[in-house]
């Protein structure tokens, strides 16, 4: 869904498989999750894990200081970076000089985010990227 999704967002002019996934990188753009290890609900993540993946991802971010880092999935996003009140999209926060836009997770157990609100949300953050 999130390759779908970011080609509805205008960010790639056609949708990728996700074996491509690494080619969001010319389109000058890279996705992350706060933690790398798959699971089926985000409650089967503990907070210790959370937060060591918020600290892996702040060092990533500082070593190869993009201007904006997307992250998905606002439970994620609050939990990894102790911000009880994050949204979705722009944070008051940034790591460095990199900005921070937390995404809506894609998961289909976040049903009452549609494909189409999806790309909606990743196009305000490709709006907000290509804007100096």
């Amino acid at each position: 869904m999130v390759q779908i999704t970011v080609h509805r967002s205008g960010f790639t002019p056609v949708p990728l498989r996700p074996s491509e996934q690494r080619e969001l990188l010319s389109y000058g753009l890279g996705i992350t999750n706060v933690v790398a290890r798959a699971t089926a609900r985000a409650d089967e993540l503990s907070a210790e894990e959370y937060r060591e993946g918020g600290r892996t991802l702040a060092l990533k971010v500082a070593r190869i200081r993009p201007r904006w880092l997307a992250v998905l999935g606002v439970t994620a996003y609050r939990a990894a970076f102790d911000d009880r009140k994050a949204r979705v999209g722009p944070q008051a926060r940034t790591i460095g000089g990199t900005r921070v836009w937390v995404l809506p997770n894609p998961s289909g157990l976040n049903a009452h985010w549609t494909p189409a609100t999806l790309a909606e949300e990743f196009g305000r953050l490709r709006e907000a990227a290509a804007r100096r």
